[in-house]
């Protein structure tokens, strides 16, 4: 499970917003958010930075 879809509607973007500013199709973007693809840590640390939280609070639960 992650906080994708959460932060990503915290802050107004779109699908498609978001998969420009870190250089992904949205297509990627939405098998993330329904955890059918497992981003690398590249990917990861950009999502984190575009959505202004960091790892932990988008990917892993407390």
């Amino acid at each position: 499970m992650n906080r994708v879809k959460e932060y990503r509607l915290d802050v107004g973007k779109s699908q498609l917003a978001l998969a420009k500013q870190i250089g992904v199709s949205r297509q990627t973007i939405n098998m993330i958010e329904n955890d059918k693809y497992n981003p690398s840590l590249e990917l990861c640390i950009n999502l984190a930075r575009a959505l202004h939280t960091d790892l932990n609070t988008l990917f892993w639960d407390d």
